[in-house]
């Protein structure tokens, strides 16, 4: 088949490698255009689009598809189907009906829970047991069309949206590998999402990620481990911002107000409503990430509250 990859972050590129591996001709990459990142806000290419330009794949990056220039582009591929992973730009259906076969999308959740934009981090948020992927046929609506495929993952006590990232987008790509043959040979059975059982994960803030250390201990690791990589959970030490990337949970019971600080040999602990909890990875303002350990070592912070 002739196919068409839609993409943009990092958690996409595994699909279009398995891909561009494939029987199959990857004959256009569609990618978001180029934007600032990183501390020096230089202009980036996208992960997907720096993978195509390595195997030497045309690049589109309309803003959108309203313009009818970039209908016309699209069609001239004559593409059997279009995959569609993360690309973050929403599909008219003049698109989504242009390819022989439609349009795939692998979505990051068990639909229909956490349908939108930031699936993987409400899951952990929301203390899921489990998630995993979702290929769909795509529809007008958000993450509303008809099941093709669903693989479930669990979700452990460890792990961080960063590394169930990786685990999904790992799964999604397998999983769309195996069901290209029965796409090409019109041998996929497709199931509506029930309608009874729908969630959305809206987007992620900045303002969200700030820990309320009144809460249960596990509710507060659960948002630490939610909002990394990004927003990262953030609390304030003497007003001024401090990260907190890793902590776990203690089975000594809170004996101050939460908030408040207390250290043992090289461990840095924080009340909660009800347990301590234990910080073992932060980062100070303009420093870089470190062990608790180290940060102790260099600071007297005993009986501080953080917030």
């Amino acid at each position: 088949m002739r196919i068409i990859f839609a993409g943009t972050p990092e958690f996409s590129v595994p699909t279009l490698q398995a891909l561009i591996e494939s029987p199959h001709d990857v004959c256009a990459v569609y990618t978001q255009p180029d934007r600032p990142a990183g501390r020096g806000r230089k202009i980036q290419a996208s992960p997907v689009k720096q993978c195509a330009l390595e195997q030497q794949i045309t690049v589109e990056q309309p803003l959108n598809f309203k313009e009818p220039e970039s209908l016309k582009t699209l069609e001239a591929f004559q593409a059997d189907l279009m995959i569609v992973v993360a690309y973050g730009i929403i599909l008219p259906e003049s698109v989504l009906n242009m390819p022989r076969f439609g349009c795939i999308n692998i979505h990051a959740s068990l639909l229909p829970h956490w349908r939108g934009a930031a699936p993987i981090q409400r899951a952990i948020l929301s203390g899921d047991n489990e998630t995993g992927v979702t290929l769909m046929q795509m529809d007008k609506g958000l993450d509303t069309g008809d099941m093709l495929a669903k693989i479930t993952c669990p979700i452990t006590p460890y792990d961080t949206s960063s590394t169930l990232h990786d685990t999904l987008s790992t799964l999604g790509s397998a999983a769309l590998i195996d069901l290209l043959s029965d796409i090409e040979s019109r041998n996929t059975s497709a199931t509506p999402q029930p309608t009874n059982e729908v969630s959305y994960a809206h987007k992620l803030s900045k303002q969200e990620a700030l820990i309320e250390w009144n809460k249960p201990a596990y509710e507060v690791q659960r948002a630490i481990q939610g909002y990394n990589p990004w927003p990262v959970a953030h609390t304030l030490i003497n007003e001024k911002p401090l990260r907190i990337w890793q902590a776990k949970t203690s089975e000594e019971q809170a004996s101050s107000n939460p908030g408040q600080i207390k250290t043992k040999t090289n461990q840095l602990f924080v009340a909660c409503s009800d347990f301590y909890l234990e910080i073992t990875e932060l980062q100070p303002a303009n420093k870089r990430r470190m062990a608790a350990a180290d940060y102790l070592a260099a600071h007297q912070i005993n009986d501080l509250f953080l917030g």
